[in-house]
Parts: C-alpha cells; sequence; structure tokens
C-alpha cells in the first residue's frame, strides 16, 4: 500500500547504521521529506495508551524544528494528537524518574530513531516529521529485557530476550504485560497509518 502511494518504508529500529544507510539511500533516489514513523514513549503523564504524537520538534542526539506544514498536514488529519518536542538520542528511556527529568526540559514524547532522520534531512534540505504512537506511559519503568528486545530491522532478539529473563526471572509479569501493551500500541498505529495515508499523501503534495 505505502509503495503505490510513493512512500518508501525504511526500517532500522535497533540498528542505527543500517536506518541511517537507509535514509541516505531514499534521499538520493529522489525522496521529498523524511517522517519518522513509529512507537514512543511517554514523557509527558497526560499521553495515554494508543495516542498520537505529532513531532513540532526534534531534540536530543539531533536538534532541529519539524518542519511546519507537514506538522499542519499531520494535525488536519489527526485532530486528536498530542503536538509536542520529541526527544532521541539512541538510548532507551527506560526509568519512571529518567522520563519525568527528559519532560522537565519540554519535551514529551521518547524515541530511539528520530535524531537520525531529523539529522539526514536537515543534510539534504529536505521537510522533516515526526509521527509517533505511545507504548509505554511515563509512570512505566520498563523490565530489562525489553533493553536488549530489539535486533536488526526492529526484529525481535529472542536470544537476549530469554537471557535477560534467566538473569532475571522476576521481570516475566511485567513483560508480559508490557508485551501485550506495546501489541495494542502497534494496533492503534497501523490503524492510523491505513486511515490517512492516502489523504496525508494528497495534502502534502500541495505543500
Amino acid at each position: 500500500m505505502l509503495k503505490r502511494r510513493g512512500i518508501k518504508a525504511i526500517t532500522g529500529g535497533g540498528d542505527s547504521t543500517t536506518l541511517e544507510a537507509g535514509l541516505r539511500a531514499g534521499v538520493a533516489a529522489g525522496a521529498c521529506g523524511i517522517i519518522s514513523f513509529g512507537m514512543g514513549g511517554a514523557l509527558d503523564p497526560a499521553l495515554r495508551l494508543g495516542d498520537m504524537v505529532i513531532g513540532s520538534g526534534m531534540v536530543g542526539g539531533a536538534e532541529a524544528p519539524c518542519d511546519g506544514e507537514w506538522v499542519a498536514a499531520l494535525g488536519r488529519h489527526l485532530r486528536k494528537a498530542h503536538v509536542g518536542r520529541v526527544y532521541a538520542n539512541g538510548m532507551l528511556c527506560a526509568i519512571a524518574d529518567a522520563k519525568a527529568a527528559l519532560f522537565a526540559t519540554g519535551s514529551i514524547a521518547v524515541d530511539m530513531e528520530s535524531h537520525i532522520a531529523a539529522r539526514v534531512a536537515a543534510e539534504a534540505g529536505l521537510p522533516f516529521a515526526i509521527l509517533r504512537c505511545i507504548s509505554d506511559l511515563a509512570a512505566d519503568d520498563l523490565p530489562p529485557a525489553v533493553a536488549v528486545a530489539m535486533g536488526e530491522g526492529g526484529r525481535l532478539a529472542l536470544g537476549a530476550v530469554l537471557g535477560s529473563i534467566l538473569r532475571q526471572p522476576s521481570q516475566i509479569g511485567a513483560l508480559i504485560g508490557m508485551a501485550r501493551r506495546f501489541a495494542r500500541a502497534h494496533r492503534q498505529l497501523r490503524r492510523t497509518a491505513q486511515r490517512i495515508t492516502g489523504r496525508l499523501c494528497f495534502d502534502l503534495r500541495g505543500v
């Protein structure tokens, strides 16, 4: 569906080198802009599971505003979305206290990839936007296995997860709960993409 809309999806969760290379290849192929799209963690306590966040700017591993016209276009199609700064530096923010510290700096959500997309877009002079779906709350402490769960290309690193569980079996209950919440948020993300992709692409042609 995305290819028919002229959109190329580049996956690189857990592998910043692969992600950056894919983005640069997309730029070389004539991309007209970059949207960092996927899951994210809440820093703002008001955010709930499945909420959509439209980035107004990027801080952390790179600092850049998001393109105002693209932000407005996303907002027209996602009127309930929250708009605010997103923090990303490639590190998982897994502890509630750390999330609170980042929220105090003015960011409302965190992810692990947007700084790479922001940097590539800035170097290429392309519009940049962020659209993320909240998969963990500001008050959540994530179980240790989450930190090693993402393998190459965003796939589950099952061996690393099992190793973490063997070392700390007490996390199993929290890990199961986290997996269920992530699955719910991922379904919301897919529904959102299916609902807005065609209209958004049409809207952005006039930007």
